[in-house]
């Protein structure tokens, strides 16, 4: 199967107007590498981000926040401990979450709290590189630290089967990203090299889900619209004068904070995503 289907800048701008007009408060359990960056790039798209990660005042900033982003970076039991509140006081409330399986597939400790998270939590959007979403559903993949590294020819079908397994949408990170539910996969052709010369895009780009799926009503769209605007300005970014990773890394959150409803109006996105399976 290979349909294309658009997503059109009008879709694409009555989200970000949506962002915009709410302001939905998104709470981060994230870890502290790249914490500066998610919370930056959540205010950049119009949101308000909260970092609040300790047990207690995670489970208190639950109860008023529009979604939740779960990045296990780092896993400290306090830490563990506070998502799982959060995560859980977000579910009675009917809130998304979104889960970044940061370094799964890598050691048995990260697989252990990935597999406590996924038992214990529902997820709306489950975002993770190729070698994360591929252990997350049981298939043989390669992790060092938390680079995918092999190859992962069945990419699209490993994505659908963990949306399958698991109820969420399932966003798979690589040189094309996909984008899967238990009925569909579709490739987004779009995105630009250097943003993989940077740490911590994809945890921004989780960020990025939970702001759309906040402001959405549909997770599978939040997470088509939110994809496909990270990756546009990732491309963006590139036409802004640099020098190398760190004036890059600068023009990426100037070009997401100037992704206005109005500054969509010119794109050309036909053809950017395609169904594959």
């Amino acid at each position: 199967m290979s349909d294309s289907i658009d997503v059109t800048p009008d879709e694409l701008g009555a989200s970000l107007r949506s962002i915009a007009e709410t302001e939905p408060l998104v709470q981060s359990v994230t870890n502290e590498v790249t914490m500066n960056d998610v919370a930056n790039l959540i205010l950049h798209w119009g949101a308000l981000p909260v970092m609040a990660d300790s047990p207690g005042d995670a489970e208190e900033m639950a109860d008023i926040a529009s979604a939740l982003l779960i990045n296990i970076g780092q896993i400290p039991e306090t830490k563990v401990e506070a998502a799982l509140e959060a995560g859980s006081r977000g579910s009675d409330r009917g809130v998304p979450i979104v889960l970044d399986p940061v370094g799964v597939g890598a050691t048995p400790s990260r697989d252990s709290v990935a597999k406590r998270l996924l038992s214990d939590l529902d997820f709306s959007i489950i975002k993770g590189n190729y070698g994360e979403i591929s252990a997350l559903a049981g298939v043989e993949a390669e992790v060092k630290g938390v680079e995918s590294v092999g190859d992962y020819e069945e990419i699209e079908r490993t994505a659908r089967s963990l949306a399958d397994s698991t109820g969420a949408t399932v966003v798979a990170s690589g040189v094309e990203d996909i984008v899967a539910d238990s009925d569909s996969a579709y490739r987004l052709t779009a995105g630009h090299g250097m943003l993989g010369e940077i740490v911590g895009t994809g945890c921004m780009l989780g960020g990025t889900l939970a702001v759309f799926d906040a402001a959405l009503e549909d997770s599978h769209a939040a997470a088509l619209q939110g994809t496909l605007a990270f990756d546009v300005a990732g491309e963006r970014a590139t036409e802004l004068p640099h020098d190398g990773p760190a004036s890059y890394r600068t023009n990426f959150h100037d070009t997401v904070a100037g992704f206005t409803p109005e500054a969509v109006d010119d794109l050309d996105l036909s053809e950017r995503v395609e169904r594959v399976v």
